[in-house]
Order: structure tokens, then C-alpha cells, then sequence
């Protein structure tokens, strides 16, 4: 073998080597030509091919969330004889304030929506109007990428937006509340935290009426109080635990349901109840119910998976009705009175 030949066979190693390290680092991807396919197998199609919107749904179930910060605390290695999937809980007696079971209750930690009871209760004792008309602005819907009918200039009273705010969660309901308070949205958080203190929740603080922000923080302690404040107004109660709601919008007739699904239920008798969620917070739940003859106020956070707070709700039901049902022989976990 001459040495032009060698050369030759080296300089085609070379090419190779290159092509293959190329195709190697260039991300997988439909073959495109001007707007065109080219033409290739049908397994290339198949292995190259953008996937379908079922797909990306499937990808994204299977895709880790972000962790909570219950989750990156260790909350959740703290066990519990009801083997909750919430990191935190407390259940108190609403009238006597015992504590009939508490799960790590000393946690300061992101509320996501229940802020928005706050919300209510604010705009609620501030003698407002409720059938005042309220116009929805650009500047509400820039508050998150969720999507919602109240678009710009879109009207409803005060009353509707209180009670999509608490019923189905509705963020630019809540964020018009805010915006329309007499001295706008700065005033209205400085009134949420100024009544957290005035009902002694000491260790909360807010700075949105959504709750969208992880800086709306509580501690179970807190939010029993936040509820048994709520609980005193008709209006929230009536508009917390409402199944749905009908609303024309322009052209458009929408319908809005609870987030909380149990509110539907006869078997559960609920006088008070606010859903959250954002990834800093879990699955949050507060609830007034009557269970077994006993007003309850019962507080979950930081739950793992969609409906694992449902189910938290209703193991603690079942406790405390078969610890009824034993005349109080049973010992409360963690009992004791609210701190």
C-alpha cells in the first residue's frame, strides 16, 4: 500500500469520526427541508417524530414536580398512625379548642389558595358593597398564565368575584378584590396582615390576595383561626361550600364548580372549606365540619398527589367517628389544646 493511499483511508477515518460525533450531539428531531419532510423510512419517521399532544401529556404525568418545601424540609418522613400523605395536619374541637390529632404543627410554610380567606374576610368586614360592578383590567391577568373567562373589561359585582374567589379558586377574582379596596392593592395587603395579628395569627404573613406567591406563609395553628374568623360571616360560609356556580360573560355563559369535590357529598357536612395548591405548597385543605355531633376545624398541607388531601380528609373522618364511636376510650394522637 503506497503512502497516497494510506492518506486517503486516514482522511476517510476522519470524515466518519466527524459525522458520527455530529449526528451524536444534534438533538433527535423531525427531518425538515424548507417546510417540507424528507423523505426517510418509516422507522426513522417513527423514532424522529414530534410526539402527539397525548404523548406530552403522558410525558408530563411522568415528569418529578418541583418539591415542595414541606418536601425538602423531610416533613414527609414523619410518620402517623393514620398514614396521611399530608406532611402537616391538625384537627381541633371548634368549640373547646382541643386538639384531637396534630402531625407536625409547628411548620411555617407557603398556603397557596387558602390565602384567599383572608382575602374574604378583608373585603368582607370592610363594609363593602357587595353589589358593586367591578371592571376586570389587563393589570388582573397578569397575575398568572392560568386560563380564565374574566378577560379585560369583563364586569361582575363584587359579590360574584367573592365567590368565585372562594368556590373555584379563581385567581383574578381574587386579584380584582384586591385592586378595587379603597387605596388599592398596597392598602388591602397591609389590611390582611393587620387582621392576622388582630385574630392572633402571629406567625402568618401575606402579600398577595391570591396566594399565588410562596410568601403567603401560616402555620396549622394559625389557619384554625383564620377559619373559626371566616366561619363567623354567612357569606363566606354560603360561598366557600357552594357546588357551582352559573355566570354570563359577555357572550358566554360559564359554568365555575368547587375545587373541593366533598362539598358535594352528602355524606359530609361542611360548613367552611378552602383548596390550594401551588408546587411550594402541596395540596393544601381547610375544612369546618360536623363529624359524629363534633364541630371540627381540621388543616391539611403539603399532600402528595391530586386527591391524596380528599383522602386524608376522609381517614381522619373515619378515625374520629371510630374513636366516637368508642366513647373517647381511645387517646387523641398529639392531644392537647391549641397552642
Amino acid at each position: 500500500m503506497n503512502l497516497r493511499t494510506i492518506l486517503f483511508s486516514l482522511l476517510a477515518v476522519v470524515t466518519m469520526a466527524s459525522a458520527s460525533l455530529a449526528a451524536a450531539a444534534e438533538p433527535a428531531g423531525p427531518a425538515k427541508s424548507k417546510g417540507t419532510r424528507a423523505a426517510v423510512s418509516d422507522k426513522a419517521t417513527k423514532a424522529n417524530a414530534v410526539p402527539t399532544r397525548s404523548a406530552r401529556k403522558r410525558f408530563a404525568e411522568r415528569r418529578p414536580l418541583r418539591p415542595s418545601e414541606g418536601q425538602i424540609a423531610g416533613l414527609h418522613r414523619t410518620g402517623d398512625p393514620l398514614a396521611l400523605r399530608s406532611s402537616v395536619a391538625l384537627v381541633v374541637d371548634q368549640d373547646t379548642d382541643e386538639v384531637l390529632f396534630r402531625k407536625n404543627t409547628d411548620a411555617v410554610l407557603p398556603i397557596a389558595s387558602i390565602t384567599k380567606l383572608m382575602t374574604a374576610l378583608v373585603t368582607v368586614e370592610a363594609g363593602l358593597p357587595l353589589d358593586e360592578v367591578l371592571e376586570v383590567e389587563r393589570s388582573d391577568r397578569t397575575i398568572d398564565r392560568m386560563r380564565s373567562w374574566l378577560n379585560p373589561g369583563v364586569k361582575i359585582t363584587r359579590s360574584q368575584a367573592l365567590h368565585l374567589a372562594l368556590m373555584s379558586s379563581e385567581n383574578h377574582a381574587a386579584q380584582l378584590l384586591g385592586r378595587t379596596y379603597p387605596g388599592g392593592l398596597e392598602a388591602f395587603v397591609q389590611a390582611m396582615n393587620a387582621k392576622a395579628q388582630l385574630i392572633g395569627m402571629h406567625d402568618s404573613h401575606f402579600v398577595d390576595p391570591t396566594g399565588l406567591s410562596p410568601e403567603n406563609r401560616s402555620t396549622p395553628n394559625d389557619l384554625v383561626r383564620l377559619v373559626k374568623a371566616a366561619y363567623e360571616h354567612q357569606t363566606i360560609r354560603e360561598y366557600s361550600v357552594s357546588h357551582e356556580m352559573t355566570l354570563p360573560l359577555g357572550r358566554r355563559t360559564v359554568r365555575y364548580a368547587n375545587t373541593n369535590r366533598l362539598t358535594a357529598s352528602p355524606n359530609w357536612d361542611i360548613g367552611l372549606q378552602k383548596t390550594g395548591y401551588i408546587s411550594a405548597a402541596g395540596r393544601c385543605l381547610v375544612m369546618q365540619a360536623v363529624i359524629e355531633g363534633q364541630r371540627v376545624v381540621m388543616v391539611l398541607l403539603d399532600s402528595v398527589g391530586k386527591y391524596s388531601r380528599i383522602g386524608d380528609a376522609q381517614r381522619i373522618r373515619d378515625w374520629l367517628e371510630a374513636r366516637r364511636a368508642l366513647e373517647g376510650d381511645a387517646p387523641a394522637h398529639g392531644a392537647g389544646q391549641l397552642d
